[in-house]
């Protein structure tokens, strides 16, 4: 059965209530025609339970706005989409393409601080999310009682004398669904080991995130980044109204898992009376970052797991003897889901 609108739905309920599927769910395909993402392919997907959210061809699969039932749940930078073509990606320069929104991948060789590694420059947070899919393919269909909506996609981050690396992405739902199924692959297609790092950073925005909210999660370490992180400690959990120049603080959790090895972080608004949770492998994942931006105009909690435990970029992981690797023809399978919460 389907959970929509009040009641309890068959396939066969609905079909006959409706010209087309297009009605009450679906994804389609747009292209940006204004300012800085102009010609952007954008998968625009409707579950028909007041999920909505865009998924960017172009950008690496990316997730970018998300709405429940008109409540934005991501954060937005004043940067906006930007199409790949204007990615700067010496130092810093990711920060002028970085659009925030409810995903934005970092990796697949790099996250965390601009750095030098082996003679080889490398910018904040790595290039994928600045690198368009090929072969995306996207479908609405009932499969027997059950109306699915799948995207997939490749991004293949590549050099000549240099890496191979491949991420083959699936991003689900469902009819009447409140969740985001997130799986990905990545697949060293070298014939050389190559360094593997990945964060999934999301960014939770205003109204899902105020004074009033509350950070759910178990941690059984935290580690400040630095001396801002250090003073705030104590209160990591909470957040603050939009403050003037506030200074970002991140944390590095270790986090509690189930029997199934699965973590768990939520972000509740109760007088919205709704949050959203997310659950991943704490085995493939063992780190989560956690953003904590309280700034005006810049008012954004980032919750970010990672293979990795270190902050400071790659060069840093490689000196401290923790920088993972894929092996010639090896994949890592990351499965991360995100879901909408009603408490009431």
């Amino acid at each position: 059965m389907i959970s929509m609108y009040g009641r309890e739905w068959r396939r066969q309920d609905i079909l006959r209530r409706v010209g087309q599927m297009g009605q009450v769910a679906g994804i389609k395909l747009v292209e940006a025609g204004d300012g800085r993402d102009r010609g952007s392919r954008i998968l625009q997907v409707r579950t028909g339970s007041g999920l909505c959210f865009h998924v960017l061809a172009d950008r690496a699969l990316d997730i970018s706005v998300c709405r429940y039932k008109g409540v934005p749940l991501a954060w937005m930078s004043s940067v906006g989409d930007v199409h790949p073509a204007y990615y700067e990606p010496q130092g810093m320069g990711l920060l002028r393409s970085f659009q925030g929104g409810l995903l934005l991948t970092c990796g697949l060789d790099q996250f965390g601080a601009p750095c030098s590694d082996q003679e080889e420059e490398l910018g904040l947070h790595g290039r994928v999310s600045n690198l368009p899919a090929s072969s995306v393919g996207y479908s609405s269909r009932w499969v027997d009682e059950v109306y699915e909506l799948e995207i997939t996609g490749e991004i293949r981050q590549t050099r000549l004398f240099g890496e191979n690396l491949v991420l083959r992405r699936r991003i689900s739902t469902h009819l009447g669904s409140k969740k985001i199924r997130i799986e990905d692959s990545v697949t060293n297609e070298a014939f050389a080991p190559h360094p593997h790092m990945i964060l999934y950073h999301f960014n939770i925005g205003f109204p899902l995130v105020s004074e009033d909210s509350r950070l759910h999660l178990e941690a059984e370490e935290t580690i400040p980044r630095d001396k801002d992180a250090e003073a705030g400690l104590a209160h990591w959990r909470d957040l603050q109204p939009p403050t003037q120049a506030y200074r970002e603080q991140v944390f590095q959790h270790k986090l509690a898992t189930d029997d199934e090895g699965k973590a768990r972080v939520e972000i509740e608004n109760p007088l919205l009376g709704v949050g959203l949770r997310l659950t991943y492998s704490g085995t493939d994942l063992p780190y989560l970052y956690q953003w904590k931006m309280m700034g005006e105009g810049m008012y954004v909690l980032g919750i970010e797991p990672a293979n990795c435990g270190v902050m400071t970029g790659r060069a840093a992981a490689r000196r401290r003897g923790e920088l993972p690797h894929l092996r010639p023809g090896e994949s890592r399978n990351y499965v991360l889901e995100a879901e909408v919460v009603e408490y009431r």
